[in-house]
């Protein structure tokens, strides 16, 4: 739901008041960026096991396709309260840091709310109805002075209060007093609403910097809040995904003396020659004895490898053509040829929207696809950017509100009017979990990774929902263009993969439902933009992932005879990649030193890249010809290209 300033704290009545646990505070909209949020629970003991607790989030709009519903569940199993009876779930930057954490704006601003059940998360999946059964406690809360009523007649709730009540907004949270009523005031994460109960001596943890490269030492200062009594001893990690004890050195169990508030030590980052991509060490507190708490722990620092790879492909901005292979199973178009017209995009459709075969992911699992399908063919740590035509770290995905500096996901059919904004979770869960989809299943349009590509943030945004063409969306001031025919076949496979998406002649208003323009100037770039092998290697990425293909990649004319010139014309591809490749195009001999021969066509071209994508020399050739060449010794890519079709072999120089 949209943040703002009104919340209602529903307390679950009768038997709840005298409930084990309760939710004690709630702060849902906090400023700036909605990082420090969260929710707190409060035992009649301390100490209190919160095994068989789950936290259930809802969404309070009643007349939203996902109101009324869930949209995160947590389960508590292995957490407990602490000596005061306290336990908080939520942001990183929440201090003291919560013992579980949660995703920065997890929490909607109403009408929402957030309950207590006896139970797992298993029993709440995403988009269960609201239900009072096994409830323990609730708080919901609404957008204006109006409360959630049909969310509340749900969990049988009937009070609600004011998170604005002192004026002061975003700095307040809401607080269970010991009658059972609320109060708003300044949060107390961490501690008793009353302020009663021990004090926990706080450690923070210190770097000078969040970035460094491979090689680079730095230190971390690990502090108290007050003097210790006795002697404090402790250990951190850094080990984090692909960052382990082998890529630094340095003394990670610690002790801060009596009477002291301070400890130093000295990190070295392991220069090595692996590729491991840009990756990210987390300093994290290991156990702390009883007494003391994390005032912050999991501080990020991001550690840049400098043994990034290129790939054989250029990128959109300088292309390549047959270098990347389509992975194209044995007889995957054969269903369209000889096919016209609407009848031929109903034939694409039954292909690339197959209920028994396509799969749809979520739109967190998009992230993980386009870090593979949209690689920088120059820097394999990095994404290539689509509209402003350049590359970007993969690791400064966006993360935050704020999307400067950052990159996202763009949907080249935009969500609002494709009819599937938030259709799908933003939880990924990987390749091998996924849920069957259909043409009917226009939610799937939210995370289907054939018309989303990495982006910089702020473009995005600037983009908007607009249509393309020289009279409203062209790219930001200076683009060369380069990303035209994607955008056009993106489209075209939208239209065919889903019954209430189309494209269409003009541009349109920015809200019109379900059709994008310009039909014309899609058709055109389709043409001057051709298909490249960044292009193909996003679709064979995707493909892997939802076991679809787009077909205006793989056959960029099919748009001509659904929406252009050929309209009315069969279909028929000129000869099938499998064709081509069974003539056992060969080059011989292989190594060369300073010529080779081509068999197994009888004529046509052939082009030469280096390994960087960067065409060297193009010639002519019949069959048995011999190509000169003069090349430094190395490996090569050939393309060889014969009556519309192409292949690509690798040869060696000597």
């Amino acid at each position: 739901m949209i943040k703002n300033t009104w919340i209602a704290v529903l307390f679950f009545w009768g038997a709840m008041a005298h409930a084990q646990v309760v939710i004690n505070e709630l702060d849902t909209d906090t400023a700036g960026t909605d990082d420090k949020e969260f929710i707190e629970l409060k035992s009649a003991t301390a100490n209190f096991a919160l095994d068989a607790y789950v936290i259930v989030f809802y969404n309070g709009d009643p007349v939203s396709s996902t109101g009324l519903k869930s949209y995160v569940a947590l389960d508590l199993d292995g957490f407990s309260t602490d000596a005061n009876g306290i336990f908080v779930l939520g942001n990183q930057l929440v201090s003291p840091v919560p013992e579980l954490i949660t995703s920065n704006s997890t929490l909607q601003n109403g009408p929402d709310a957030v309950a207590l059940y006896l139970g797992s998360a298993s029993n709440f999946p995403y988009l269960t109805p609201a239900t009072a059964t096994n409830l323990v406690d609730a708080l919901a809360y609404g957008t204006n002075a109006t409360p959630p009523t049909e969310l509340m007649t749900l969990l049988n709730i009937v009070y609600h209060t004011n998170e604005n009540a002192n004026a002061l907004g975003t700095t307040q949270s809401i607080q269970r007093k010991l009658d059972g009523t609320y109060e708003v005031k300044t949060p107390t994460p961490g501690a008793n609403n009353d302020g009663s109960g021990i004090v926990f001596n706080g450690v923070t943890i210190s770097a000078p910097a969040n970035l460094y490269n491979e090689g680079d030492g730095f230190d971390i200062t690990f502090s108290t809040q007050t003097p210790v009594v006795g002697t404090l001893s402790f250990s951190f990690a850094l080990a984090n995904g692909t960052f382990d004890s082998a890529d630094y050195s340095g003394s990670t169990n610690l002790s801060i003396p009596d009477g002291q508030t301070s400890v130093t030590t000295h990190i070295t980052l392991i220069d090595d020659a692996l590729d491991e991509g840009d990756e990210l060490a987390k300093i994290k507190f290991g156990p702390l004895p009883t007494g003391y708490k994390r005032l912050n722990d999991n501080i990020e620092i991001r550690v840049i490898d400098n043994d990034w790879t290129t790939s054989a492909w250029g990128t959109p901005l300088n292309p390549t053509y047959g270098l990347v292979a389509p992975t194209i199973s044995a007889g995957y178009y054969d269903s369209l040829e000889g096919k016209t017209g609407a009848v031929l995009q109903q034939a694409i459709q039954d292909v690339i929207a197959n209920p028994a075969v396509v799969r749809a992911h979520t739109y967190g699992d998009v992230e993980l696809m386009l870090k593979q399908a949209d690689q920088n063919p120059l820097n394999s740590n990095e994404v290539w950017l689509m509209y402003v035509e350049q590359g970007r770290a993969k690791y400064r995905y966006q993360q935050t509100a704020s999307s400067t500096g950052s990159w996202n996901r763009e949907h080249i059919f935009p969500q609002s009017r494709g009819g599937f904004a938030d259709g799908t979770s933003s939880t990924p869960d990987g390749i091998d979990i996924w849920a069957p989809t259909s043409a009917a299943d226009i939610n799937a349009g939210h995370s289907d990774g054939h018309h989303i590509r990495a982006e910089d943030g702020p473009e995005n945004s600037s983009r908007g929902n607009r249509d393309y063409g020289l009279n409203d969306y062209n790219g930001p001031s200076g683009n060369q263009g380069s990303w035209h025919g994607d955008v056009a076949r993106a489209l075209f496979y939208m239209a065919c993969r889903y019954n209430t998406l189309s494209v269409v002649n003009g541009n349109l208003p920015d809200s019109t439902p379900g059709q994008m323009g310009d039909l014309a100037t899609l058709l055109v770039w389709n043409g001057t933009d051709p298909s490249d092998d960044f292009e193909m290697h996003h679709n064979n990425v995707i493909y892997n992932w939802q076991m679809n293909r787009n077909p205006f990649v793989d056959h960029p004319e099919l748009a001509d005879y659904i929406w252009g010139a050929q309209v009315g014309n069969p279909w028929f591809p000129t000869l099938g990649q499998r064709e081509f490749e069974a003539l056992q195009v060969r080059i011989y001999p292989n190594p060369a030193k300073d010529h080779f021969t081509i068999a197994g066509v009888n004529r046509g071209r052939i082009e030469i890249f280096d390994v960087s994508g960067m065409r060297l020399m193009q010639s002519e050739f019949t069959m048995d010809e011999n190509v000169h060449v003069n090349l430094a010794a190395g490996v090569y890519f050939a393309r060889i290209v014969s009556e519309g079709q192409s292949v690509t072999k690798k040869i060696i120089i000597e």
